[in-house]
């Protein structure tokens, strides 16, 4: 499947487009693109998050006995705007979940889910042909205010979608922040993305032993002593609940603990190495990627931000 995808160019949309505009249309097409490359893998099903100010559709469905008219199909139903109540119509389910936070308070989280929904896309990307779930979450208090300004808006998308329940969507977006604590320790402390090298499963490789050692920080954190940070001061953690990085701090006296149980290394001769006359082929040479140059900002615009 051609996952390629035009990007639209200001020059494309006229002149009058202004960077703020074009970079707002780069968005949406990066958003259209990152799913469009998701829906050949059939067991996958995506979790993203929906910006409030974007619009979807109904799956238009034509009654059996409505003949369809000539011209171009119909793909789009009734509109659906986030920020406008009056355009939600009956959820086709419902649920209810609680959360605590860190200082005790309990809230409710009110979940609706819209099915067969869909989103306009480009004739490289027809998003028409893929439906997907439209769940809704709005945090509310005790009195059943809303906690927040503006409710969440999901999208679940896959062939599988309907087999994941209200709550466990709810509960495995709510895992993005983990993962995000995890790439940013993981790019900082453990040189994830430090490691180079032309060849994509050794980069691959690399990646997954930063994963495990990870794991292995995680599974140390009930075992720290507080070691607190010369560079600034913070209350130590309870037992059990360490930061990756305060177990990292305390991990070489972890390890010094535990020992190891491989036996000392013995010498076992001189490797004889390459023979001689051996001559190693060239490495094979691979494509540059460059990033693509960020739309320079009108003069107009940088008179108003100087």
């Amino acid at each position: 499947m051609d996952t390629q995808a035009h990007t639209l160019q200001p020059e494309s949309l006229g002149h009058s487009l202004d960077p703020v505009t074009a970079e707002a249309v780069a968005r949406l097409q990066q958003f259209r693109r990152n799913l469009y490359v998701l829906f050949p893998h059939r067991n996958l099903v995506t979790i993203v998050r929906l910006p409030s100010n974007r619009m979807v559709y109904r799956q238009f469905q034509r009654p059996p006995e409505e003949k369809a008219p000539a011209g171009h199909p119909t793909w789009y139903g009734a509109r659906f705007d986030l920020r406008d109540a009056t355009t939600h119509p009956e959820p086709d389910a419902v649920a209810e979940t609680t959360f605590t936070t860190k200082q005790g308070k309990i809230y409710t989280v009110l979940l609706a889910a819209w099915h067969d929904m869909v989103r306009t896309g480009t004739r490289d990307i027809p998003m028409h042909a893929h439906p997907f779930t439209l769940v809704r979450a709005r945090v509310v208090d005790a009195s059943g205010q809303s906690i927040y300004r503006r409710d969440l808006g999901l999208i679940v998308i896959g062939e599988r979608r309907r087999e994941l329940a209200l709550i466990e969507v709810w509960k495995s977006y709510s895992q993005r922040y983990d993962l995000e604590h995890f790439f940013r320790h993981g790019k900082q402390r453990l040189l994830m993305a430090t490691y180079q090298t032309p060849e994509v499963a050794r980069e691959e490789n690399w990646w997954q032993i930063v994963q495990l050692a990870y794991v292995q920080l995680w599974l140390a954190r009930s075992l720290v002593t507080a070691r607190l940070n010369p560079e600034r001061y913070l209350p130590p953690a309870p037992v059990g609940e360490a930061a990756p990085s305060s177990v990292q701090r305390d991990f070489a006296r972890i390890i010094g603990q535990i020992g190891t149980p491989a036996q000392p290394p013995k010498r076992r001769g001189n490797s004889p190495g390459r023979t001689q006359g051996t001559k190693m082929p060239p490495r094979e040479r691979r494509t540059v990627i460059k990033k693509t140059q960020k739309n320079k900002r009108s003069p107009q615009i940088a008179q108003k931000t100087a």
